[in-house]
């Protein structure tokens, strides 16, 4: 069984990533949803808004900081190597940090920051939106899976 600052931070590791998931899971579930029905100058422009107050101290705490905890998880299991929930606490870890936060660097960044550069009302701006929600969307149906199923792992590796 996991016990000491391990347990601690394998709790921490739940907590965090099953929060990132949720949060991802509401954006795949309605948010982008309802962005994706309005105007695409409309769109755009809370989609913008939406980008730039995410990054807050809240969001960013939870988000990177579960990116951490996933990343010495991985390395104390490395060095460790526990006879119970190895798999589980490494599983998670990529799971999380290639499907979660990797992914989020590689495709939903980007995307967003190209956003960002745009006019909402130019033409650009209304053809890059309908390919911007869908392949968005996408990329953040993978992060919310992933993350769910690091926290999911995490959890059983507590058991």
């Amino acid at each position: 069984m996991i016990d000491g600052p391990y347990f601690v931070l394998t709790v921490l590791g739940v907590l965090g990533t099953g929060l990132t998931a949720g949060v991802f899971c509401g954006f795949s579930a309605f948010v982008m949803k309802g962005l994706g029905s309005l105007p695409p100058a409309q769109g755009v422009a809370a989609m913008n808004a939406i980008n730039r107050a995410a990054v807050s101290p809240a969001f960013l705490i939870v988000f990177l900081g579960s990116a951490v905890v996933c990343a010495v998880l991985a390395v104390v299991t490395f060095v460790l190597w526990p006879d119970d929930g190895t798999v589980g606490l490494l599983t998670g870890s990529a799971l999380y940090l290639i499907g979660g936060f990797g992914v989020t660097v590689v495709a939903n960044v980007p995307r967003k920051e190209t956003l960002l550069r745009m006019d909402p009302g130019s033409p650009e701006a209304a053809v890059y939106w309908r390919t911007c929600v869908s392949e968005w969307t996408l990329w953040n149906h993978v992060r919310t899976v992933a993350s769910a199923g690091a926290a999911v792992c995490y959890a059983l590796a507590l058991g």
